[in-house]
This record gives structure tokens, C-alpha cells and sequence, in this order.
């Protein structure tokens, strides 16, 4: 039996057999089969199945490194200082364009003294990211 686990279903086979055999008791669902190609063969159908959401478990960032972060993101844009920035503010949505990012990248470079690579940079959207990678950045230079 295959599986195949997405965010809130997952995929699994029903055996071929079944489908051989016409008098077996179908299954009632109002869920959609389809067919997943593999290999120039067909898996028979398959039925999708809710199944419980999980959870992501991530390691947030001390409220003083989040702190930090955002009075530099609001020191590179040039934002009053009563501008609400928290943990949850997107880049794209306090006005930042590319080059402002690199510019905030820099500002937290020098601020913690570590080196962010290229990657890890890219995929900084939100303070709370940003502090996030930050600490993980510090304990892996602690170590």
C-alpha cells in the first residue's frame, strides 16, 4: 500500500484486486479518485482521506533578539519610532524593496556580529525570521 502524506490529506492505494473483482462492496465517498502515474504504469485509483493536521514545531527567538531586530529594521527604512513593527511584520509590507532588505541583512550582520549566508538571506521575509535565523546564527558561533 502506497501513502502519500500532503498538509491536511493523504493519498493511499487501494489494492488492485478490488478493482478486478466487480462484486466487491465500492467504497462511498464524496472524496475524488484519481490516478498517479509512476514508472510508465498507473497506480489503480486512489482515495483521499483527511487526516489530523500537524503541528510545526519551530524554536522561537528571545523577545530581546526580536526587540533588537525590529528597532534596526525601523532604523534601515527610516520609520518613526511609534510605527508598529513586530515579529509578524513582513519586509514587503513595512515598504522595503530588495536592495532595503540587503541594506537591514547588513545592519543585523554588523549589529550581532555574524555573517548571513546568500540562501539563508533570501529567505528572510518577517522580523520574527529574521531573529530566528539570527539566534541560530549566534548559538552555531557560540559552539
Amino acid at each position: 500500500m502506497a501513502a502519500v502524506a500532503g498538509s491536511s490529506l493523504s493519498v493511499v492505494s487501494r489494492s488492485r484486486s478490488f478493482h478486478q473483482n466487480r462484486q466487491a462492496t465500492p467504497v462511498m465517498s464524496t472524496l475524488k479518485l484519481v490516478s498517479l502515474p509512476t514508472q510508465r504504469r498507473s497506480f489503480p485509483s486512489v482515495r483521499l482521506q483527511p487526516v489530523p493536521l500537524r503541528y510545526r514545531v519551530s524554536c522561537a527567538a528571545k523577545p530581546e533578539t526580536v526587540d533588537k531586530v525590529c528597532e534596526i529594521v525601523r532604523k534601515q527604512l527610516a520609520l518613526p519610532a511609534d510605527s508598529a513593527v513586530t515579529g509578524e511584520s513582513k519586509f514587503s509590507h513595512l515598504g522595503a524593496d530588495s536592495l532595503d532588505t540587503v541594506e537591514i541583512v547588513m545592519g543585523l550582520e554588523e549589529a550581532f556580529g555574524i555573517s548571513v549566508e546568500e540562501d539563508s538571506a533570501q529567505s528572510i521575509t518577517t522580523v520574527q525570521d529574521a531573529a530566528d535565523l539570527i539566534e541560530k546564527l549566534v548559538e552555531k558561533n557560540d559552539g
